[in-house]
């Protein structure tokens, strides 16, 4: 049995390790190979797979942690993870027995990594009727994990309006990958085009429609949002801890300060000591979300729409709190290092460049109106891939 402390252990080894040379694999700007295979051989790609499947079976509370500690040292393989965690969890959402089987216990047995290519806001991909099974036709220009991916989840309309989640093996013939992910951020996150060049499917390759799986199935975007505030917590802390090494060890105290080390400056102490209260509050919002969208998944087909909306609230100020922190305290960091600490090779940079990409995934601004309007009129949004 795999237990939350051993899995936790592993993500910490996994972190440590990641944080010795993320400066020089951000700037190398290469496909994640190499740090798939490290998530691999921590097991951390199995951690929310069911027990009746070869999985872990831990709570979404766990895997959520896991991502925050891998975000600490590096955003982008912790982007690449969290999204397994929800791609891969459509086997629970969506499929049938036989669809969690055929894909689930492999995933498991090689420890696979899902990609995804579901991005609502870019044109709908096509999936075309071919005898019993269909051809996956058209273009995505933001697809995480696809390239690296051992399998991605892809969602593409039928001719007859039907939205249908498949399962596309990396080496599927037709399926290409663009390798033009070159944004401020997120640099190792696997992020870029792919297109479908009539993709044979099977029938066996299509999992179901998330749209026509209740408020269980609807879970998927809850679950994405929490997994990008989690991860704003942990580039946070990696900033905060490597901002507080630096000023303890290289920072000098301003001329006019009076003090003789920078960590007597009671304006640097205070930035921090602000910074670290809101992380900690922020934190503790992070383990309230964890254990309410665990209990929403436990719910299964008994969850209704009403627990739904209300994890899906709770979730949504999560976002709202960890982006803001996320991009001041990236960005403050500087304020209590000093000038020295801006040279490239220090590359304290990161830490804000990646939330500040990532953020943009979807305005922050929509999930403040969300919490607004239900804190004042109880509403719940609609249930969308962004909502």
């Amino acid at each position: 049995m795999t237990t939350r402390n051993q899995v936790l252990d592993a993500a910490r080894d996994v972190a440590n390790h990641l944080a010795l040379d993320a400066l020089e694999r951000d700037r190398a700007n290469a496909e994640p190979f190499a740090e798939a295979e490290l998530l691999r051989k921590a097991g951390l790609p199995n951690v929310l797979l069911p027990a009746t499947i070869g999985g872990a079976g831990l709570p979404w509370s766990v895997a959520l942690e896991v991502v925050r500690e891998i975000a600490r040292a590096d955003g982008s393989i912790a982007q690449l993870l969290a999204y397994h965690y929800v791609n891969a969890h459509n086997l629970v959402w969506v499929a049938d027995d036989a669809g969690r089987r055929r894909w689930g216990v492999p995933t498991a047995e090689n420890q696979w990594l899902w990609g995804d290519s579901v991005n609502p806001v870019d044109p709908d991909l096509q999936l075309v009727r071919d005898g019993d099974g269909y051809r996956l036709r058209g273009t995505k220009n933001f697809s995480t994990g696809a390239s690296v991916g051992d399998v991605t989840v892809v969602g593409g309309l039928t001719d007859t309006g039907e939205d249908l989640l498949v399962v596309v093996p990396r080496e599927a013939e037709g399926f290409v990958k663009g390798g033009d992910w070159d944004n401020l951020g997120q640099r190792l996150s696997a992020s870029g085009s792919v297109r479908f060049d009539d993709v044979r499917v099977e029938p066996d390759a299509v999992l179901g429609s998330a749209s026509t799986s209740g408020a269980f199935g609807s879970l998927v975007t809850p679950a994405i949002q929490a997994a990008f505030g989690h991860f704003y917590l942990g580039v946070t802390r990696g900033a905060l801890e490597a901002a507080a090494e630096y000023t303890r060890t290289s920072s000098r105290p301003w001329l006019l300060s009076d003090v003789q080390k920078a960590v007597e400056d009671p304006y640097v102490l205070a930035t921090y000591g602000r910074l670290v209260a809101r992380l900690r509050a922020a934190e503790a919002l992070g383990r309230s979300v964890g254990e309410s969208l665990s209990q929403a998944h436990e719910r299964g087909g008994d969850l209704t729409w009403a627990e739904r909306g209300e994890v899906a609230e709770e979730i949504a100020a999560l976002k709202v709190v960890s982006s803001d922190l996320a991009l001041e305290a990236t960005s403050a960091i500087f304020e209590v290092t000093g000038a020295r600490a801006s040279a490239n090779r220090f590359g304290f940079d990161r830490f804000w460049r990646n939330v500040r990409t990532h953020t943009l995934h979807d305005p922050v601004q929509y999930k403040a109106r969300e919490v607004g309007d239900h804190f004042l009129t109880g509403a719940h949004p609609a249930f969308s891939l962004y909502t």
